[in-house]
């Protein structure tokens, strides 16, 4: 699925609307801004008009290699193990559903 990226993580948010441990995006943080929180850690956002997912580093590898998307590089360029920046055809609702079990858990 492809079409306008804020379009699409509005829609994402919706769809955690009714969660009650899910914070919605807003706030005075520069960082994360445009993010989805649980127990205040990130679990998903919107940077340059991508999702950016937090996964454990094997589920990270996997999806890189099956092209679901790729590493998240930080703002001084270095990759993230645990962060991936999903492809515009991936399901976001569906993987961002999963990084939320995950930052949840931990």
């Amino acid at each position: 699925m492809t079409g306008d990226p804020d379009a699409r993580f509005h829609d994402l948010c919706l769809t955690f609307a009714d969660q009650p441990d899910v914070e919605q995006p807003g706030g005075d943080r520069a960082f994360g801004s445009a993010a989805l929180t649980t127990g205040r850690k990130i679990f998903a956002m919107l940077v340059g008009g991508r999702l950016v997912v937090k996964l454990p580093a094997a589920r990270v590898a996997e999806s890189i290699a099956d092209g679901t998307g790729e590493r998240f590089e930080g703002s001084r360029g270095r990759p993230m193990k645990e962060w991936l920046t999903v492809a515009d055809t991936a399901d976001w609702s569906a993987i961002a559903r999963e990084a939320h079990a995950f930052v949840a858990r931990r």
